[in-house]
């Protein structure tokens, strides 16, 4: 039994991934900005007695601190897809925070820390998000050797914010649009398949320094749309954008509170996300994951469906 400190919990892996450690018997501390928004849900993940909820900010070094003096290890799962005000830039977040988390594991003697990052950021030199999740890593694995990088693909899950973004978007809107003509790869990975490798990782103390999180298949952008407009039942037209038209959407929506896309966004979406070949996968550790994105994605695509669950009929009959 260890005992684990977890930063974003809260999140979609975070409560899977909670979920399972406590089954086997880890003792779990998630820490979160907001205890009283965010406490009654990870509260419900695990058995009493196994979750300690801790309120804390990133940019509190000293209860951070203190946190670290009763931990074996520590998971940061931590991440934004866009910046936001009062601090939270992709530098403090994916490149600073990280950079902290590793001095105070190497300070404090941890066993291990894991810290989820991203697949393809080696190639996009020329994103803020990549280039700051790039940095975090560096630091980390230079300042404490026992620094464990997962770079996840896509992941998915009926809790998502891609998947059901994606349905929403498409049950919505009569043409959608192909950035670079739908042609980026993916290689979609369950947030299920994703947590079994950070809990292999430590049962098996995993020594590989960065491990590159994979699903089975390998899918274009432009797949995935007609993927999801199958499983919803929805005829659109998926229309090509010119870049510059696609910039200049992307720079009215970037202003928008929650944005659809960033021009950092569309940058990224220029490179593939899928294995580089430079690093082990969790094929290669014996974790090979299984789970199709369409039929994962049919579990629960029935909520963006004319009619809901029980519209279908041949569904049901088998």
């Amino acid at each position: 039994m260890k005992k684990i400190l977890i930063w974003g919990g809260t999140g979609q892996v975070g409560t899977h991934l909670i979920r399972k450690l406590t089954q086997n018997n880890h003792t779990v501390t998630v820490v979160t900005r907001n205890i009283h928004q965010k406490g009654h849900l990870i509260k419900t993940q695990g058995n009493a007695g196994f979750i300690e909820i801790k309120e804390c900010s990133i940019f509190e070094e000293d209860k951070i601190r203190k946190l670290f003096e009763n931990t074996d290890i520590c998971i940061n799962l931590i991440g934004i897809l866009f910046e936001k005000k009062n601090g939270n830039t992709f530098k403090n977040i994916h490149s600073i925070f990280p950079t902290l988390l590793a001095k105070l594991c190497k300070e404090y003697k941890l066993k291990q820390f894991i810290h989820l990052s991203a697949l393809g950021i080696n190639k996009a030199v020329d994103s803020s998000y990549a280039k700051s999740k790039l940095d975090g890593e560096q630091n980390a694995l230079k300042i404490f050797p026992h620094t464990t990088i997962l770079r996840p693909s896509i992941v998915y899950s009926s809790s998502d914010n891609f998947s059901c973004n994606l349905m929403t978007l498409l049950s919505r809107l009569p043409v959608f649009p192909l950035y670079y003509n739908g042609g980026t790869k993916f290689s979609p990975i369950h947030c299920s398949e994703l947590t079994d490798v950070i809990n292999f990782a430590i049962s098996e103390k995993v020594n590989s320094n960065i491990i590159e999180c994979i699903g089975p298949q390998i899918l274009s952008f432009k797949e995935i749309l007609l993927i999801l407009l199958k499983l919803i039942n929805k005829k659109r037209l998926l229309l090509p954008f010119p870049l510059p038209l696609a910039m200049l959407t992307a720079k009215f929506f970037q202003l928008l509170p929650n944005p659809l896309l960033t021009v950092d966004q569309l940058t990224l979406l220029k490179y593939d996300n899928i294995a580089s070949g430079k690093y082990k996968t969790n094929f290669d550790i014996g974790l090979p994951a299984k789970k199709t994105f369409s039929d994962e994605v049919k579990k629960y695509s029935y909520m963006w469906t004319d009619g809901g669950e029980y519209s279908r009929k041949k569904d049901i009959l088998n």
